[in-house]
């Protein structure tokens, strides 16, 4: 698992890369979708961690 500043530019870096395939290509688009998918992963493991956090 990622340490939370791993977290947070792995998430800039997916919104970033989503922003410019979006720019470029339908939302529905295979790849769009897989970065997308990406996003949502990281996205989850960020809250978790902050889940985890509150509980200790």
């Amino acid at each position: 698992m990622y340490d939370i500043r791993q977290i947070e530019v792995k998430i800039q870096e997916l919104r970033a890369q989503l922003h410019e395939i979006a720019k470029e290509k339908s939302l529905a688009d295979p790849e769009v979708v897989k970065v997308s998918q990406e996003l949502d992963k990281i996205l989850v493991q960020y809250e978790n961690f902050f889940k985890i956090k509150i509980k200790e």
